[in-house]
């Protein structure tokens, strides 16, 4: 560790410890965090690990007086050394608790269990991320860790890069990284040691000199294979966030929202949906004449599907891979998007359409979610015409309005912002962010379209994420939902790569007949019945958790809170400040 790192922590150490003799509360509330201004980060920011005290986790604190003679105090009474966070100890391991004194109103001298949960201080640590795996199942959906909010909103439901790629999920044997943003470099330094020298395959949609960067970067590191997607498709992107990941006991996919640079993994607000752990079938029961077990949600027939489009022949080798894995256990449906015209069958195979067949087939009742709102929240608007009803709030909501008992043909109907609405940040939720104003480089939003497309800001909300300790940090985030009207109940969730645009998510063309996507996206949708099947609906409220529903983790709060008059999206006010 850096000496001058050290003497930070010291000094942090010291006015922590000062704090507490005057008899301050030290502890960060939620409400107290979200009033801060924007702390200055250097764009180059490194978060270095330093056990025990990890960059998520709450600095040791020294209490008032010598330390040593505090220390030795303690040996002499009780013949075992203090542990150096004291009563901020989150370890569970009985063991530690016999081989260290913790000075708590809950031990006697003696003690050598945990504190009791009546007395447990982080009720939501957790010694390992499989723990934090379990506490996130059935849905295994997790946001990103974020430096610089309470640790408490670090500690559930929240993982990093790290944790994904750590030892402890698996014995890696190799592993495929899709993406739009590369940081090779950065990237290897996120896999643990043992891992590093593993093969790797980045799919990537660079070409000319991104090409070329990407290269010269994978150059120094010879396990390393880049897979170039095709882009034929003008303005189209490699979008698309997934991770594959293959152990000697089986394969996990994961499927996020965060590039693979530095500052996507810091203090912006990212998804994650990690994939139960698919174990290898037996040369028995392997079909050579199609796919087997599969899931309900016939995940594995369209993530085999979604990569067969990319015609590569380094992913022809991934498709083996999964073909030979169990996915049974998916419980949630593959969203994806291809460059290209489809039409027929494969025209409901991607984008928006995909979403529209399996609500039509497996979605809500009609009657149940009649007055619904449909719920878009991401981070970048792209061109969606002057017109409202012709895509946004036409075929776009329609696929998102579908449900069972209704035909696909829409309903023409006023929309409004009861209907649908709109997350998307303020002027003021960047200004105030951990990053400042330099999170409004993340959030593009082209001031021609806005101005082409002035409907769009009446459906705009603002974002908040206070349940979750994120509304300061900026959301790279992209998820979807159908709310009910009290903003208790959701009857489909969806996390993906695609933002609004019609690029993202396609756009129908000679009169329905095919539905024309520019980019790579992907995503999961989650319905409830596929958890519970006696469940109809999702419980998104925190003040009613209620045991008749399964609770989901919605990443931002409910009911949303729209913009005023008086509130600018980041489009009329970034101009001048990044």
């Amino acid at each position: 560790m850096e000496a001058a790192e050290i003497d930070q922590r010291e000094d942090n150490d010291k006015k922590m410890a000062g704090a507490l003799a005057a008899g301050h509360d030290i502890s960060s509330s939620e409400d107290e965090d979200d009033a801060k201004e924007p702390e200055t980060v250097s764009p180059k920011v490194v978060v270095k690990e330093s056990p025990p005290s990890a960059s998520y986790s709450r600095t040791p604190v020294k209490q008032q007086g010598s330390k040593r003679t505090i220390d030795n105090e303690h040996k002499k009474e009780i013949g075992k050394p203090m542990c150096a966070y004291g009563t901020y100890c989150i370890r569970k391991n009985p063991q530690h608790f016999r081989e260290y004194h913790h000075r708590s109103k809950d031990y006697s001298e003696s003690s050598d269990q945990p504190p009791t949960k009546k007395r447990k201080i982080f009720s939501d640590r957790y010694d390992t991320f499989q723990e934090v795996l379990q506490d996130a199942d059935p849905f295994n959906f997790m946001l990103t860790k974020v430096r610089g909010i309470p640790d408490k909103f670090n500690n559930k439901l929240a993982v990093n890069i790290k944790d994904i790629l750590a030892v402890s999920m698996g014995n890696l044997v190799e592993s495929a990284q899709f993406n739009y943003m590369h940081d090779i470099p950065w990237l290897m330094q996120q896999y643990p040691p043992e891992h590093r020298s593993k093969p790797l395959l980045i799919v990537h949609g660079e070409d000319r000199q991104g090409k070329i960067s990407l290269h010269e970067a994978a150059h120094n590191f010879p396990n390393v294979t880049l897979c170039q997607a095709k882009l034929d498709m003008l303005y189209g992107t490699h979008h698309s966030k997934m991770m594959l990941l293959i152990y000697t006991n089986g394969l996990r996919v994961v499927i996020h929202t965060a590039n693979l640079v530095e500052q996507d993994w810091d203090q912006k607000t990212q998804g994650v949906w990690i994939s139960p752990l698919f174990p290898k079938l037996e040369e028995g029961e392997l079909s050579l004449d199609g796919i087997t077990a599969d899931s309900v949600t016939h995940f594995k027939r369209d993530l085999v599907e979604y990569l067969s489009m990319y015609k590569s022949i380094s992913l022809m080798r991934w498709k083996k891979h999964i073909l030979q894995h169990d996915f049974t256990s998916a419980r949630v449906f593959l969203i994806a998007s291809i460059p290209g015209r489809h039409t027929n069958d494969a025209k409901s195979k991607w984008g928006h359409m995909k979403v529209r067949k399996i609500l039509s087939k497996q979605g809500p009742d009609s009657a149940m979610v009649r007055n619904w709102s449909a719920i878009g929240q991401f981070s970048s608007v792209g061109s969606l015409g002057a017109d409202q009803t012709k895509y946004l709030c036409g075929e776009w909501l329609q696929s998102m309005l579908s449900s069972r008992g209704v035909s696909t043909q829409y309903a023409s109907r006023d929309v409004s912002t009861k209907t649908l609405k709109l997350i998307f940040p303020t002027i003021d939720n960047v200004r105030t962010s951990l990053e400042g104003y330099k999170a409004g480089a993340s959030i593009p939003y082209n001031i021609q379209n806005a101005r082409r497309q002035e409907y769009f800001h009446t459906f705009l909300h603002k974002w908040k994420a206070s349940n979750r300790g994120r509304s300061r940090a900026s959301p790279h985030l992209k998820s979807y939902s159908l709310l009910s009207p009290d903003s208790k109940k959701a009857a489909w969730f969806m996390v993906t790569s695609a933002n609004m645009s019609k690029a993202a998510w396609g756009m129908l063309e000679k009169n329905s007949s095919q539905l024309m996507i520019r980019s790579y996206e992907i995503g999961v949708l989650f319905l409830p019945h596929l958890f519970d099947e006696n469940c109809k609906q999702f419980s998104v409220s925190e003040e009613e958790k209620s045991e008749s529903y399964l609770h989901f983790p919605l990443p931002w709060d409910v009911p949303l809170e729209p913009y005023t008059k008086t509130v600018s999206s980041v489009v009329f006010s970034l101009k001048n400040k990044i």
